[in-house]
């Protein structure tokens, strides 16, 4: 069973799998992944990140993927990596500069496993925008209104029945899929109805990911 949804995952990480809104995101990082590291003698990290993005905003105009009409007075809330905005009373904007990640290519599979793991609220990326020079994904989401305070202590035992390990606070690993997810506190997942809503994930791949188990039952 973990064998075959680790293949899933591939399948959706390399785009030969669909998930919810996943064209757009899929095409967005099919497209770096030709050519992140464009010149294989840079090693500085945030030089790889400057190519990608300039990659990134040549695809951005290519694809006509710019948005200029962010009504910024429907401003909800922001935190270090996104700032939210009411779009109508069934869906959100957020706007995400990628902080938490080396890489672009990384966001956009967060994305991918967000939408993944939890439909009900997966991401629609439906652009990009620019402030200040800092370049911006904008993903829209389902509003989710809360009717109760999240427990911690139910996210911790939905995500360990999943195979999600707490490690240290609010953070999480499943050692089988080698993927970190970080940050769940109670305003990134909140309750409706005795039901959990995952409205803010950070997902990391690590090595083990890629990595073929053997040994499982």
């Amino acid at each position: 069973m973990q064998n075959h949804l680790k293949h899933e995952l591939h399948d959706v990480i390399s785009g030969k799998s669909q998930v919810r809104f996943g064209a757009t995101i899929q095409a967005v990082a099919s497209y770096l992944s030709d050519g992140t590291q464009a010149s294989p003698k840079i090693e500085d990290t945030k030089q790889i990140r400057e190519q990608e993005t300039k990659r990134l905003e040549n695809f951005i105009s290519e694809k006509d993927l710019w948005i200029n009409d962010i009504d910024f007075s429907q401003y909800i809330s922001e935190g270090a990596e996104q700032r939210v905005f009411l779009k109508d009373a069934n869906h959100v904007l957020k706007l995400n500069d990628a902080i938490y990640y080396s890489f672009w290519k990384d966001y956009f599979n967060n994305l991918l496993l967000h939408n993944f793991f939890f439909p009900d609220t997966a991401y629609q990326l439906i652009g990009f925008t620019k402030e200040n020079t800092i370049l911006y994904a904008v993903v829209q989401q389902s509003y989710v209104a809360i009717t109760q305070n999240t427990d911690l202590e139910q996210v911790k035992a939905f995500l360990g029945s999943n195979g999600f390990i707490n490690t240290r606070n609010n953070d999480y690993f499943n050692p089988y899929l080698g993927i970190i997810l970080e940050d769940l506190h109670d305003e990134n997942v909140l309750t409706r109805n005795k039901i959990l809503y995952f409205i803010d994930t950070v997902f990391y791949i690590t090595k083990e990911f890629w990595a073929e188990n053997k040994d499982y039952s």
